[in-house]
């Protein structure tokens, strides 16, 4: 109320809690474009209840709620048709005066659409044979959903574990907006940054989804580290979180180690093996890794050596006597940490 008792006047830009907004407004709050919306409005008549002839669309706080539930229900995995379908039922399922609450699918079984997909979906990202919760990550990340994006990532980590969370659903979407990146002239670069931070996210919190593993007493820990230079450390955080589920004692060193920094902790710790992690056949360092090899340390009599592996698509071709190669995350691990 004003000093005088009259109503004040609203704020400028502020509208009533139950106002409807624009076409553009709304876009810009579900992070997609008026051109989804449209879309999503011609192909499963999901727009506003209301129109007016002559002028913009407006949506209600009904509509808003029902298209803010498509978008869950679709970053979760559930194909565009069956979420718009759902979206609606609910709509009008719903007291009047509320909206639908949106509820995110199960990853495995988001109205049956778990089990493998087709090349290129409505995600517009470049797949290959991949299970449909990709997809579902793929258009939260496309709309930059963080929430979206970390409880998908969670909720598959705690289902289906590290190496699965991994093979299955990191790594081909992360490799599809690198792809979709590289050939849109540098857009989606926010994309890929993203989904990167949450997938580190999620691996890094896989103890605490799902529960730290028994832990073997008396072992030598597995040393990970990037070879000099090298900074993606995304594969190696998922050896770590691999190798922590298995209750393997384990040592992150994490990007662009030096290599004297290197040695030294080998020194230190007295690894059972070392990771050496490089992306680009340019970094793959040959000398470090046979000096790795020729390391020993403990008393005379006694001396111990660390295993090395070689890890990574820049030791592609490498021959270094000695020295493991697997190929992958499963593999990796079934080597450093097999099950008794």
């Amino acid at each position: 109320m004003a000093s005088d008792g009259s109503p004040k006047p609203p704020l400028r830009g502020s509208e009533p809690p139950d106002a409807s907004i624009t076409s553009g407004a709304l876009a810009r709050r579900l992070g997609i474009s008026p051109t989804t919306l449209r879309s999503w409005d011609q192909r499963y008549s999901l727009g506003p209840a209301r129109r007016r002839r002559g002028h913009h669309r407006r949506w209600s706080p009904q509509d808003v709620a029902m298209v803010e539930d498509m978008c869950s229900l679709t970053a979760s995995g559930v194909s565009p048709a069956e979420a718009a379908r759902s979206a609606k039922e609910r709509a009008h399922a719903a007291p009047q005066g509320q909206g639908t609450r949106p509820v995110l699918a199960s990853s495995a079984t988001a109205a049956g659409t778990s089990g493998k997909a087709g090349s290129r979906g409505s995600s517009g990202l470049p797949f290959g044979a991949v299970r449909a919760e990709c997809r579902g990550l793929a258009r939260a990340a496309l709309r930059l959903e963080s929430v979206a994006i970390q409880e998908q990532l969670n909720a598959f980590v705690q289902e289906h574990g590290v190496v699965a969370a991994w093979e299955e659903l990191m790594m081909p979407t992360l490799h599809a907006v690198g792809r979709k990146w590289e050939s849109s002239g540098d857009r989606y670069v926010e994309v890929e940054h993203l989904l990167s931070w949450h997938v580190s996210t999620a691996l890094r919190n896989a103890q605490l989804l799902l529960g730290p593993g028994e832990t073997r007493k008396g072992g030598s820990p597995v040393l990970l580290a990037c070879v000099p230079g090298e900074q993606h450390t995304l594969p190696l955080e998922a050896v770590h979180a691999a190798l922590l589920q298995r209750g393997r004692p384990v040592r992150m060193l994490g990007a662009a180690v030096p290599a004297e920094a290197l040695i030294a902790a080998v020194l230190r710790t007295g690894p059972a093996a070392v990771v050496l992690w490089s992306q680009t056949r340019s970094l793959a360092s040959t000398p470090l890794a046979l000096h790795l090899l020729g390391m020993g340390w403990g008393v005379n009599g006694a001396r111990q050596q660390a295993a090395l592996v070689l890890a990574g698509p820049g030791w592609r071709g490498a021959r270094i006597e000695g020295a493991v190669q697997p190929q992958g995350l499963r593999e990796a691990i079934a080597l450093l940490a097999p099950e008794s």
